[in-house]
């Protein structure tokens, strides 16, 4: 379906009961990182620096300890039902979905990780929103990542299989230590600017 632009200031125009997972591949001069959400084609503000840090901190970081059948990647859409297409800032997916480097999005269920390091914009999608999504979705483990005061702080979270929502497991400052979906341990505090940590 073509998409419907406001001439005045050429922003989509949602088709009645809003976009599909499949529009986002077909949009025209849509931004970068662009997520669906409930129908809703959501827009990524500009990133901190934190944000960037954390975002690339975790990926080069678990991509070094996943085991070989596990592909870490970052911003990536994963498709969770008709109407909703996020994008986690870092997840861990099993890697026999990749199947096409044409691919633009992967199944939720082949996720057993989902990231959101959390934005100013972005508080109450990554804090609830997508949180309730990723679970209903079955993605095993959620973590969030916020900035507090300078510092990384990493919520934990675990579906639970009985109510098929997450359970927080911990709560990481400095040192994030955990043994699944596989070993991990993060010295959390090498996120901060260089400058920082030498004082």
């Amino acid at each position: 379906m073509g998409a419907l632009m406001n001439p005045e200031h050429s922003w989509p125009i949602p088709p009645p009961g809003g976009w599909t997972a499949d529009d986002l591949d077909t949009l025209p001069n849509l931004p970068p990182h662009t997520e669906l959400i409930d129908g809703s084609l959501i827009f990524v503000s500009p990133q901190t620096l934190f944000h960037t840090r954390a975002v690339t901190f975790f990926e080069r970081q678990l991509d070094a300890l996943a085991p070989t059948a596990l592909e870490v990647l970052r911003e990536f859409t994963i498709d969770i039902d008709r109407r909703n297409r996020p994008e986690p800032d870092v997840i861990v997916c099993r890697e026999d979905v990749l199947t096409d480097l044409a691919q633009t999005r992967f199944p939720a269920e082949a996720v057993l990780l989902a990231i959101e390091v959390v934005s100013p914009e972005s508080v109450d999608r990554d804090r609830e929103t997508k949180p309730l999504k990723y679970a209903r979705a079955g993605i095993p483990h959620y973590w969030r990542v916020e900035n507090k005061d300078g510092r990384a702080v990493v919520y934990v979270f675990e579906r639970e299989p009985a109510s098929g929502g997450y359970v927080a497991t911990g709560i990481f400052h400095d040192r994030l230590k955990v043994s699944v979906p596989f070993p991990v341990d993060l010295d959390l505090t090498s996120i901060t600017a260089k400058r920082q940590r030498a004082e």
